[in-house]
């Protein structure tokens, strides 16, 4: 055999032996990865209402158990009413109810927004009088580091506590990202209602802002029953939703 055939055939045998070995590295990482992204999801719905501090360390036992304690997570309908496990309406919606002492302190709606080079995926948590902001995070971009890519920082992110979704009179507008600092870009009485946009990151911006706002448009029903009745009530058989994934 010739000293080019048992070439060929070393480099044939190694690439054959490195493929089955990525592939069970793979198949065997799968299961671990999976379990990762779940924890960082609850990490995530749990730091949105402040459960967890953005600057700590925690296991994923520690994770899963806070959020065993403290979320709810509940399916509701286009109305904003949660449902029970014996309807079955077309379209329902994820909501998880952050609870303390059996009494309901927070309400959590999932992000799903175009940004500029991909979705962007977080959470978006309201205090229970379904107009104020109580947190923002995000767990998954596309944006450019140093640029749009500040969305997962928390300066960005801590800007959202405390804002409104709605004005003076009770009427939905939503919130958006100004271009430049909040106090120099809009005018007073929309400032509310505005955090401060990221330099050079205008266009993750105007998407993250118009997602943000048919997000809420969405789950609108769900602000006005916490707006006009302080709390949602829950059927004894609440339809549970599946933990984020």
């Amino acid at each position: 055999m010739s000293d080019g055939v048992k070439t060929i055939l070393f480099a044939t045998a190694l690439c054959v032996v490195c493929s089955l070995l990525l592939t069970m590295a793979a198949t065997g990482l799968k299961a671990y990865q999976r379990e990762n992204a779940l924890v960082d999801r609850q990490k995530n719905i749990l730091k949105s209402v402040g459960a967890v501090s953005p600057t700590q360390s925690y296991t994923g036992e520690e994770i899963k158990a806070l959020y065993r304690e403290h979320i709810k997570c509940v399916t509701v309908g286009q109305g904003g009413e949660v449902l029970s496990a014996d309807a079955a309406p077309a379209e329902t919606m994820p909501l998880y109810l952050y609870e303390e002492d059996g009494a309901t302190q927070f309400y959590i709606i999932p992000v799903n927004s175009r940004g500029l080079w991909g979705r962007i995926y977080g959470y978006l948590a309201l205090e229970t009088d379904g107009s104020t902001i109580a947190g923002f995070t995000v767990y998954q971009h596309s944006e450019t580091p140093g640029l749009g890519g500040e969305i997962e920082n928390r300066w960005f992110q801590r800007n959202f506590v405390g804002k409104q979704i709605v004005d003076e009179d009770g009427n939905f507008v939503s919130i958006g990202i100004a271009k430049g600092a909040v106090k120099d870009a809009v005018r007073q009485d929309l400032q509310p209602h505005y955090v401060d946009g990221i330099s050079g990151a205008t266009m993750t911006g105007k998407y993250l802002t118009e997602g943000l706002e048919d997000i809420l448009k969405t789950y609108e029903p769900v602000s006005v029953h916490f707006r006009n009745r302080g709390m949602l009530k829950l059927p004894e058989n609440a339809l549970v939703c599946q933990p984020p994934s």
